[in-house]
């Protein structure tokens, strides 16, 4: 099995499987990329036994198909050290040692029997959408920041996805805040939901940005697979029902804030350093057309205060958030200006785009207030 090609061709492919290798592994073969060449074109895999990824590059020059599991990281870390040359690998499948030839360089290493790899698993009867890349890597991307670490409550973990004949949905929540992605522009032709977990829609995030495609989404009831371009993925889909979202998303809330986002996002930044560090609560005090801002942390006597001006609908209010989930949130929105929409001290408060550039999107951000210490 021999092949030759070009050193930064190689490493950018591999650069955009390597993410789904775990630092620890329970079977040593998957620190491994399986290489496999077939009628001139390389595919290169990666697994992680929920998670398989793989992207095809094609080589300058190549011979003697066949297979072979070559360990990823010491390949990685020679090929980023080459400058762009074409790389000329020879492998002997009988013994699986892998030679690497690179300008005046000679390189040695032993490789892994391919067939102890594990196996993409097929997807039976799929149901098939396609998403613009665009569009998937902004839900993506607008929405995973929210979904919670919480290895109990697994559902909440992953982005859960819902299809219907007039939108897609993308929600995540880890039960402190929320965040619901509709698009109008994109459509299935039935309706289906499902909750994808992160780690496969972070390595999507990742490459999909800088791309200009269509993405080809197939599901069934345990998996979905991603195609596009050179890349396929395929994931096993959390099990388990997403909580009822909509039920917590408060419907009637008298009291709304316009304010500029910017302002708001930095004078948090700025709070929030004097804030408690356990609880990075920061108060919100509403009068009239003013915001103030407070933090305090009363072990160490510290406190930050700031005052905004804002366009302000309802009685007063007082009321406490977390600081590091309203820079999240702030973030996240396009928008110049921002509207909270809030009830009271203890309901959850709504934080949404003043105006909404795009009509083919909508997006709701949701957080829970922390109880104010007097």
């Amino acid at each position: 099995m021999k092949f030759i090609i070009s050193s930064s061709l190689l490493l950018k492919n591999l650069q955009a499987v390597i993410g789904v290798i775990n630092s620890t592994n329970t079977l040593p073969i998957l620190d491994d990329f399986l290489f496999d060449l077939r009628e001139d074109v390389l595919t290169v895999t990666t697994s992680d036994l929920e998670t398989t990824m793989s992207v095809t590059v094609k080589p300058d020059k190549s011979e003697a198909d066949g297979s072979v599991a070559i360990p990823a990281k010491i390949l990685v870390d020679t090929l980023k050290t080459l400058p762009d040359i074409p790389v000329s690998f020879s492998i002997d499948l009988g013994t699986l040692l892998v030679e690497i030839s690179a300008g005046e360089g000679k390189y040695k290493l032993s490789g892994h029997r391919s067939d102890e790899y594990p196996r993409t698993p097929p997807l039976e009867n799929p149901t098939a959408i396609a998403i613009p890349s665009g569009v998937l890597s902004k839900a993506i991307t607008k929405t995973i920041f929210a979904t919670g670490n919480d290895e109990l409550r697994l559902v909440l973990s992953g982005v859960f996805c819902q299809l219907s004949p007039e939108d897609i949905t993308f929600v995540a929540t880890d039960a402190h805040k929320l965040v619901r992605y509709t698009r109008f522009d994109t459509k299935a032709e039935a309706s289906a939901a499902f909750i994808l977990p992160k780690k496969p829609l972070n390595l999507l995030k990742n490459i999909l940005a800088a791309q200009d495609t269509e993405v080809t989404l197939e599901y069934n009831r345990t998996n979905a697979f991603f195609s596009f371009l050179n890349v396929n993925l395929i994931c096993r889909l959390i099990d388990g029902k997403y909580p009822n979202y909509d039920a917590v998303i408060p419907k009637d809330n008298p009291n709304h804030m316009v304010i500029d986002r910017l302002s708001l996002l930095n004078s948090i930044k700025r709070v929030s350093i004097f804030a408690n560090q356990s609880t990075h609560q920061v108060r919100f005090k509403i009068t009239g057309k003013e915001l103030l801002l407070t933090a305090e942390d009363v072990d160490f006597s510290n406190e930050g205060k700031e005052r905004l001006t804002c366009a302000y609908d309802g009685e007063d209010l007082e009321i406490g958030f977390n600081s590091k989930f309203l820079m999240e949130m702030l973030g996240n929105v396009d928008a110049d200006e921002v509207k909270m929409e809030m009830s009271g001290p203890n309901r959850a408060g709504l934080l949404l785009p003043a105006n909404l550039e795009n009509k083919d999107e909508d997006i709701l951000m949701l957080v829970m207030p922390v109880m104010l210490n007097k």
